[in-house]
């Protein structure tokens, strides 16, 4: 019985992964806000939703189960935060419970992770994986609750959350498929390369929607300055 939920959670898990991968690069180049965009993104969500489900199921009955379990709640934590932050587009708008457990048990986790990495050493590998991921909760967490009681006050803030944390979600998947599946490259490459090619990517993205709100802003000041000259 346990060989039969295990092939089926696998199966999910294949299927839900790879729509993720597929689906997200769709909402990337679709037009910010438009039916599409939404469409591709709530599918890219339940996606990682199915994938996080799957790896919780699966992760006792193999070898790299930690591993696994890590990438897919992280990866789930960042496409969940990106996609409620749509609630609280203005900086009065607060968190909900939902926001709330989220990011406590996030911050939870990171404790766990972080203490048990610390206090046993008989871990070997998995040891610095639970302290690099248990360090990275802690670190998210903390930020998302100090996001509640002092929230950005610019209107467009939403917008960056939503983008980064959508796109940090797909760079975390991307590196569980290149670490499981590349293995003709080296162990560091696998790790590695996906951040190095995606973080620089959403600082690059991010910058250029800054510019381009910055510029609409200063095209719609100007006519009213001309108008207001004597």
């Amino acid at each position: 019985m346990n060989d039969l939920i295990f092939h089926y959670a696998l199966f999910f898990h294949i299927v839900n992964g790879t729509v993720a991968l597929l689906i997200a690069p769709l909402a990337m180049v679709t037009v910010k806000g438009g039916l599409w965009h939404r469409r591709w993104g709530k599918i890219y969500f339940w996606a990682m939703a199915g994938v996080a489900i799957s790896a919780t199921v699966m992760c006792p009955s193999i070898r790299s189960g930690m591993f696994l379990f890590l990438v897919a709640i992280f990866s789930f934590y960042f496409a969940l935060t990106g996609y409620t932050v749509l609630r609280r587009k203005k900086p009065e708008d607060g968190p909900g419970l939902l926001d709330w457990c989220a990011a406590i048990s996030m911050l939870l986790a990171g404790i766990a992770f972080v203490t048990t990495g610390a206090l046993d050493a008989n871990l070997g590998a998995e040891r610095w994986l639970r302290l690099a991921f248990g360090s990275g909760g802690l670190l998210l967490g903390g930020l998302d609750i100090r996001r509640f009681f002092k929230p950005h006050q610019s209107k467009r803030a939403w917008m960056y959350v939503h983008m980064g944390r959508f796109l940090a979600g797909y760079i975390a998947t991307v590196t569980a498929f290149s670490v499981v599946n590349f293995q003709f490259l080296p162990q560091f490459l696998r790790w590695f390369l996906p951040t190095a090619v995606g973080v620089p990517l959403i600082i690059i993205w991010q910058s250029y929607y800054k510019r381009k709100f910055k510029r609409e802003a200063s095209a719609q000041a100007a006519p009213s300055v001309a108008v207001n000259q004597p």
